[in-house]
């Protein structure tokens, strides 16, 4: 099964190489259906950073709740409008199913039930005229009989037929068949010219023969002239009945009224329409075309998306639904938020550290294998990111050594590929307000207190003084939508390694941020550029004093 390698909501540079390159990195070692994914479109540093390594972007996944493609049986056994009882009967038995879809010009028409098909066994009761009526053709028949035309005449079209036994005399079986249209009879008989005679000079609309015999020379030429069809059957008379019978058409039975679903519903939401429902099996399909069927059993325990996280450890900044998925292992460098449980233990590895890339180049290593020029640039790629090229006050002597190990791997010089790496793709001149304070946005909780802290690289503040009033609005906008308390903005200057932090509103408690006040909800910081090691454990220690004590 897939092993989806995630990094958190509205992801970054880092977020998006560390799941890259780990994903390699496990598809390497052992896990061959690893796969990178996301949950947005990369930023334009980061597609410019994965066009030079030559990297294809991760699969964009915004929800990892199992839908009912995900778990419906995919191998369907199905029937045909024009197929006959035994065909399906035969079909579901070797199959131990119960019911299966019915197809019609090939779309879903409907579905049968072995109780449907029972009903076409024992159709007409003890009737004795609408016990022996059948609907089918005469292709049919001879396929159940395992049979053989000896002269044929429209044997594909289906008819309402009268099957009568010629087992009487003479005389009482031509009376017998006076009481019904010739065109519908079709007769059964062993080799008994007595009775196959008088149904040819009558000319019902096939003549059966059983027990492997054949008709005359005579009868033959006759009943060509008559245009009855003749039937040879290998069985004896009360066999081959039986098995005329069982040629039946499922026409009659297929339950037209039915319940499908559509396979993009979220398993937790079909669950409430499948446990109401009198139905054992479930069509799933997609639009009018048929992707797989779904009983009750299936959804009793569904198999779980499986997650590696990275770069993130709280369910609050995962994909939509990591919840609801079995989570393998976490490779982060952040806090511990808290909010993170398993049912059983997982590989958890936590480092403080300038970036989660720097932690799977640290795991290439250990393992002793060597990245590959495109991977090796695309870590490099997350760690100039996140540690600014290592000028970030989280940068390590472990970043530092990791990165000067990644040189030697990649294709080009990574100090002139981090200038121009810094240069393209400024959020303030490309995004709307409402992109720019999503675009790298992380959620958290502390003392009660959701909000949120977006950041992003710019060169000069001069494009954030042009836009800040919007920029404002925007923020507010996302805290009301998202039902935050507060949201902020860091802005960081590259070049001069300080930001401006832009709020949508002052939560109590804020006038001990201790630094300069340019104008209301716009702080200046000198030498902070770390929304991590610097800006969150600021706010933390403010949300702290305005904390009620217990």
């Amino acid at each position: 099964m897939t092993v989806f390698v995630f990094g958190h909501r509205n992801p970054d540079t880092d977020a998006i190489c560390s799941a890259i390159a780990y994903a390699d990195l496990l598809r390497r070692t052992g896990t061959p259906d690893a796969i990178a994914a996301c949950c947005g479109p990369a930023n334009q540093r980061t597609e410019f950073a994965l066009k030079r390594a030559g990297l294809s972007p991760p699969r964009i996944i915004m929800d990892v709740r199992p839908e009912l493609e995900d778990v419906c049986n995919r191998e369907v056994v199905t029937a045909l409008e024009s197929d006959v009882f035994y065909e399906v009967y035969q079909r579901m038995h070797a199959h131990s199913l119960r019911a299966i879809p019915v197809l019609g010009s090939g779309k879903l028409v409907g579905i049968v039930t072995l109780l449907d098909l029972m009903e076409l066994v024992f159709q007409g009761g003890v009737d004795p005229i609408e016990s022996r009526q059948i609907h089918s053709s005469l292709d049919k028949i001879v396929s159940v009989l395992g049979g053989e035309f000896e002269f044929s005449l429209d044997t594909d079209r289906v008819d309402d037929l009268v099957v009568t036994v010629g087992a009487m005399s003479a005389e009482g079986f031509t009376k017998r068949l006076s009481m019904f249209p010739a065109h519908q009879v079709l007769v059964v008989s062993g080799d008994r010219p007595t009775i196959q005679l008088p149904a040819i000079e009558l000319g019902v609309r096939a003549l059966v023969v059983t027990g492997g015999y054949r008709l005359s020379a005579g009868l033959l030429q006759l009943a060509q002239a008559r245009g009855v069809t003749v039937i040879n059957s290998p069985y004896d008379t009360a066999t081959t009945t039986m098995r005329i019978k069982a040629a039946r058409s499922i026409d009659s039975v297929i339950q037209r009224d039915f319940l499908s679903l559509p396979a993009r519903m979220s398993v937790s939401r079909a669950k409430q329409q499948i446990f109401r429902s009198q139905q054992t099996m479930f069509p799933i399909v997609d639009g009018e075309r048929l992707v797989g069927v779904l009983s009750k059993t299936d959804l009793a325990n569904p198999q779980k998306a499986r997650l590696v996280l990275v770069d993130h450890n709280e369910l609050g900044q995962a994909v939509q639904g990591a919840d609801e998925a079995e989570i393998l292992e976490v490779l982060d460098h952040h806090r511990l938020g808290g909010s993170l449980q398993t049912s059983h233990p997982i590989r958890f590895v936590n480092e403080p550290v300038g970036s989660t890339c720097t932690l799977v180049a640290q795991k290439f290593r250990s393992a002793g294998i060597e990245p590959t020029a495109s991977i090796a640039l695309c870590m490099a790629s997350g760690m100039i990111s996140d540690t600014l090229l290592l000028r970030s006050p989280t940068t390590t002597e472990v970043d530092r050594e990791t990165l000067q190990w990644l040189r030697q791997f990649c294709e080009m010089d990574l100090d002139d590929y981090a200038a121009e790496f810094f240069q393209i793709g400024s959020a303030l001149r490309n995004c709307s307000p409402a992109a720019v304070v999503r675009e790298d946005c992380k959620r958290f909780e502390d003392s009660g207190i959701e909000f949120s802290i977006s950041q992003i690289e710019e060169i000069g503040f001069d494009l954030f003084w042009q836009r800040k009033d919007d920029l404002h609005a925007a923020l507010i906008e996302m805290a009301e939508q998202d039902r935050l308390e507060f949201a902020a903005l860091m802005v960081t200057d590259i070049a001069t390694n300080s930001s401006l932090l832009l709020m949508s509103r002052e939560p109590a408690g804020w006038d001990e941020i201790n630094y300069p006040h340019l104008e209301d909800n716009l702080y200046k910081l000198d030498s902070v550029v770390s929304r991590k090691k610097q800006l969150l454990p600021l706010i933390l220690s403010l949300l702290e004093l305005q904390a009620p004590e217990a």
